[in-house]
């Protein structure tokens, strides 16, 4: 059966009883609503863990090998030297239980770092996939937060990893040291946010080599992760205990000694949030600024 026609002088679509000059309404086929912001960022992270399907296996190095590596050369190495000749002040325990939970923490910025610079700078500089996604109904803060979320799938995968090795090398002295997972994660965030913000709006790569030099390597080294701070010169203290690598590396081994306490966990815990959300908040405004023409 077919519609009847509209009456003369009445625009098809429109109800014959319409106010002149009123338009039909819009169809939801027509113009279909734009999903929430959680749910588009959710379409930016399935292309991330699509391209991931492909390439997981050139991973397994940094997530399996590498602590299997650290903990058996420097945790049974080296810590048997520091054992025996008892040369650091380690609270009672052994040098590997002391060393373990530190890495665990510092694997997690390295993977954030790894994830947040040279990934991002592709996307947006030589392989052009932000500027083709950015044609699509998913916005510049979508694509941010799709890679984060996809840091921090990779964030939980490796910690996960990493525990499960420091469990078998006898290094956990305590059933909290489950809790360091998530501790992990929101210490690579407090890297990747405010990394992954910087990242798109280079043109270039040099300006990561500085990050990983003057960055990364000094917070590897002089955060707690190989020896307590209290070993350094009182003057640089302050510097260690400003960076997010060395709340990490505390909160992960209080939980892994079972000595963690409620305020001193909370302090570490809303220190790296605040440093997360700066990072968050500034890539929503990167991403928009470089992927809006």
């Amino acid at each position: 059966m077919t519609a009847p026609a509209a009456p003369a002088g009445v625009p098809a679509g429109r109800p014959a009883d319409a106010p002149a000059g009123s338009k039909a309404p819009a169809s939801s086929e027509a113009s279909p609503a734009v999903a929430g912001r959680w749910a588009m960022a959710m379409r930016a992270f399935q292309f991330w863990l699509v391209n991931y399907r492909r390439t997981w296996r050139g991973t397994m190095y940094t997530s399996v090998l590498s602590p299997v590596l650290y903990l058996g050369a420097m945790g049974l190495g080296l810590g048997s030297l520091v054992d025996k000749h008892h040369s650091a002040s380690l609270g009672g325990v052994s040098y590997l239980a002391f060393l373990a939970p530190g890495l665990l923490a510092a694997a997690g910025m390295q993977t954030a770092m790894n994830e947040s610079t040279y990934p991002v700078l592709a996307s947006v500089k030589w392989l052009k996939t932000y500027q083709a996604a950015a044609a699509t109904p998913l916005r510049p803060a979508d694509l941010f937060r799709g890679h984060v979320l996809f840091t921090t799938m990779r964030l939980f995968m490796n910690s996960l990893i990493f525990l499960v090795i420091m469990a078998a090398f006898g290094a956990v002295r305590s059933a909290w040291v489950v809790a360091a997972v998530p501790v992990v994660v929101l210490t690579g965030l407090a890297f990747a946010a405010p990394i992954d913000a910087y990242a798109v709006t280079r043109e270039k790569d040099q300006g990561f080599a500085v990050l990983f030099r003057f960055g990364m390597i000094p917070m590897f080294l002089f955060s707690g992760t190989f020896f307590p701070i209290t070993q350094l010169p009182a003057w640089i203290r302050p510097l260690a205990y400003i960076t997010p690598l060395w709340h990490g590396v505390a909160l992960c081994r209080e939980l892994s000694l079972g000595t963690a306490g409620l305020w001193s966990s909370l302090g570490h815990l809303g220190y790296l949030a605040a440093i997360t959300l700066i990072g968050l908040a500034a890539g929503v405004r990167t991403y928009q600024r470089r992927l809006y023409v």
